[in-house]
């Protein structure tokens, strides 16, 4: 017999958008409709290697070496495990897209309850339309100062004006954008990793004395980074058809983002060891070995790389605010948040023209510190209720277990106060056992994992609940 399933009704995103690339995208966070869908997975593989073809990819492995004091072989192992973690999720995230339809931090309203998702969409709005897009827009705009001499904060207008205008038209533009930036990225950062690992001296660091705490830090940073994109995940698969391949979905997603992580982060690594001294602008450290015409090349490539990172990251972000529950009475809602977020994070990264360095490593760390209980929590819950009808609770404003914002809460509080280990606060485990690096991520993954799935059967909305057909026509 099977067991009856409660139905609610679904939020439609309303607007006609198709396919047109310079249509502005309407409506909200809303679910996509059938006769909406469009696009193939392939897709997908662009719009994850664009983002990451940028200089902030590359600053990962930079700091590995000189900030955590790692050999060349060792950071590339640490590069190499931690950006696949983060780039496995990202696959097993993305998969979900088409059968949903709705971003990602709508799906998180499962575990987390309506009001519960208030906790990861928030931290991930902030992270993501400011965050991110602040320390994306400095990179970018370093390399223009670079190359024009013009002032940084000129450039930083510049760059900022440009990621806004892609991000306003909405998802069709986003993904056209990172289609066709990606061969010129791929083919200047090509003639400039040859170059720098040609000149690149391994030796030079083979007594790196960060050992296995640095190990651990380098680890954290990568998945950081890679993991950083988690939150958007389904952002971008949502408008496949519900018949598309989910297996086909995940690796293209998923190897989008691994193959330009580790592969400009290993070129990080080896910039490292390339020494440049006297300069303080990172973008112009990095280039300083180049010939004059392919660094110029390569600061460009960085400027438009910053550009295809937080087109995503802006637009990303404004779903995550409209997953909050927030109502803004426009059809035109994502697009105006997304200019509110363009100013906000224009701001902060005027903030961050100075000492960009440390100000990233910790930043990067952080993204780990949040993502790992988050994604412990979505994870379990998605376990725990495999086989049953979740799509009812997407936009069920009734729908408010406990469970998910506890977990997360606790898991990022426990982790956080022992085992944080960066410039602004060293929990008491690395303050009295340095070797231990930073555990932070990995123990508030196991931690919120735990107790979720201690919680899971202690709190309402665990039976299944669907949606009824006549909600999910436009």
């Amino acid at each position: 017999m099977t067991a009856a399933v409660e139905t609610t009704e679904a939020e439609v995103r309303e607007g006609s958008y198709g396919a047109r690339v310079t249509a502005v995208e309407p409506g909200g966070a809303g679910f996509i409709p059938v006769e909406e869908r469009h696009g193939r997975p392939l897709n997908l593989f662009w719009t994850w290697m664009s983002p990451n073809l940028e200089f902030a990819t590359i600053f990962v492995g930079v700091i590995s070496v000189l900030y955590f004091q790692q050999t060349f072989g060792q950071a590339v192992a640490a590069i190499v495990l931690g950006t696949a973690l983060g780039s496995a999720t990202h696959g097993i995230l993305s998969a979900r897209g088409p059968s949903m339809g709705v971003p990602q931090m709508v799906l998180s309203r499962i575990g987390f309850g309506y009001r519960g998702n208030i906790l990861p969409a928030g931290l991930n709005a902030v992270v993501a339309g400011i965050g991110w897009f602040a320390v994306n827009s400095v990179s970018g705009a370093l390399a223009l100062a670079t190359l024009t001499d013009l002032p940084n904060v000129l450039c930083l207008i510049i760059v900022v004006v440009l990621q806004v205008a892609v991000a306003f038209f909405g998802h069709n533009l986003v993904q056209a954008f990172e289609r066709y930036a990606f061969p010129v990225l791929a083919v200047i950062f090509l003639i400039t990793s040859i170059i720098t690992l040609s000149k690149a001296s391994p030796s030079a660091v083979a007594g790196g004395t960060g050992g296995i705490g640095g190990f651990l830090l380098t680890v954290g940073a990568s998945f950081g980074y890679a993991a950083g994109w988690n939150p958007y995940a389904t952002d971008y698969t949502r408008y496949l058809a519900p018949t598309t391949s989910k297996v086909s979905t995940g690796v293209f997603a998923g190897l989008g983002v691994f193959v330009s992580c580790t592969f400009l982060e290993i070129v990080g690594a080896a910039s490292a060891t390339i020494a440049a001294p006297g300069i303080e602008n990172p973008t112009e450290a990095f280039t300083s070995h180049l010939p004059s015409v392919v660094a110029n090349l390569t600061l460009l490539a960085i400027a438009l790389g910053a550009i295809s990172a937080n087109a995503i990251n802006i637009y990303s972000g404004s779903m995550s605010f409209l997953a909050l529950g927030f109502t803004v009475p426009l059809g035109l809602r994502r697009a105006i948040v997304s200019g509110v977020f363009g100013v906000a994070g224009f701001l902060l990264a005027w903030s961050g023209l100075s000492d960009a360095g440390h100000k990233y490593e910790n930043f990067l760390l952080v993204i780990a510190y949040w993502i790992g209980p988050w994604l412990a929590v979505y994870l379990t819950d998605w376990f725990l209720r495999r086989g049953k009808r979740v799509d009812g609770f997407l936009y069920d404003k009734a729908h408010n277990p406990w469970g998910g914002a506890v977990a997360m809460a606790i898991g990022m509080v426990v982790s956080i106060w022992l085992f944080s280990n960066q410039s602004e606060y060293v929990g008491p485990v690395p303050s009295h056992w340095p070797s231990f690096g930073d555990f932070t991520f990995e123990v508030g993954f196991v931690v919120s994992a735990v107790l979720y799935a201690v919680f899971f059967p202690l709190q309402k909305g665990t039976s299944q609940k669907g949606v009824s057909e006549s909600s999910l026509v436009a």
